[in-house]
């Protein structure tokens, strides 16, 4: 993987692949391409010791969505963008914002907790290390779920007798609504709807406008569900115990620097991307308040249930729920449910 950038040159040239299966439109892969790539290379220049030759490879063209992490394991990629959603039941910690819908809609603040528990409990980072990765950081790479639908929804009692389509655990958060949950990814959502295999998508307001969804789904409910860290970067360890150091140390504190970059832009890019909508010809509902805690109420207690999951396993479920939902709290957050508290 490391090797001479040629005779009299006084840096070495390091290959490194780069997985997604995400297209370059989706914003954290842009935002990889566009600020993490040239910020890794500038801070590697100022060094003057190493360069990096980078082999992007987006949009499956080596894996695919749910693939990322395995293909990472097995060594097609040196380090790729995981999204975790899919794989809650190898590195299930990296669920803790997915199980506590209707807490935050901060991704900032999402962020930095999860990187904090990380570093609080080094149960999180060995169960990467299962799977032969080296974690990096999370990502929050959205503002706040949302509800977007063939035909108008209004009400909790309208949710009744749809198919919607979600990613994973979020779509626990239909249970006692009369609806039926579809699992299915951001690149599928536009074909199921367009084609009446569902009803409606549970999806953030830019990935939304990115993608188009106004086209089949003109109507958006906003019930703020709340933000999640869907995103992990990963390195393969084989590959990381290639890398010099000094490569180690800023492929890591440029992570960092990535997730509070994206995680801002999630911010700005929510807010603009529901004038965006609406100027697509998108119509906006907004839940109240009240049928808001309503749905809260009304779920399982899913961050409960995760938490034993993992104290069956032999982890800290329970105090890793408390340290997250005391932060949320200690942050003002609008909670309409305090999950730990039951």
């Amino acid at each position: 993987m490391i090797g001479c950038s040629g005779p009299g040159s006084t840096q070495e040239t390091i290959r490194l692949t780069v997985v997604d299966g995400y297209p370059t439109q989706s914003l954290w892969v842009k935002e990889f391409v566009e600020y993490y790539i040239p910020e890794v290379e500038k801070r590697l220049t100022a060094k003057g010791n190493f360069k990096i030759r980078w082999n992007q490879a987006w949009g499956g063209q080596i894996v695919k969505t749910r693939n990322v992490l395995p293909g990472l394991q097995k060594g097609l990629g040196d380090i790729g963008i995981v999204t975790t959603v899919f794989h809650q039941d190898k590195v299930p910690i990296q669920a803790i914002a997915y199980v506590t819908p209707f807490v935050t809609t901060d991704p900032e603040l999402v962020a930095r907790t999860v990187d904090e528990i990380a570093e609080k409990f080094p149960e999180m980072r060995e169960a990467w290390e299962k799977y032969n990765q080296v974690y990096l950081t999370n990502m929050v790479v959205l503002d706040s779920y949302q509800l977007f639908s063939k035909e108008p929804i209004e009400a909790l009692s309208d949710l009744n007798g749809l198919k919607i389509n979600g990613a994973g655990t979020n779509l626990r958060y239909l249970q006692g609504l009369g609806s039926a949950g579809v699992a299915g990814s951001l690149v599928t959502y536009f074909q199921n709807i367009n084609t009446g295999v569902v009803d409606a998508a549970m999806i953030w307001p830019e990935a939304a406008v990115s993608f188009k969804m106004h086209e089949v789904a003109p109507y958006m409910l906003q019930a703020d569900m709340g933000t999640v860290n869907s995103k992990a970067i990963t390195v393969n360890k084989r590959a990381w115990d290639k890398l010099p150091a000094e490569v180690q140390e800023i492929l890591a504190e440029t992570a960092v620097d990535y997730r509070d970059h994206v995680a801002a832009l999630a911010v700005s890019k929510g807010a603009e991307s529901l004038r965006l909508f609406q100027e697509n010809g998108g119509t906006i509902a907004t839940l109240s308040a009240s049928e808001r805690d309503q749905w809260a109420k009304n779920m399982p207690n899913i961050a409960k249930e995760w938490a034993e999951g993992l104290e069956e396993k032999g982890l800290p479920g329970h105090e890793i729920l408390k340290f997250y939902m005391d932060t949320m709290r200690t942050n003002g957050q609008n909670i309409s449910r305090h999950w730990d508290r039951e």
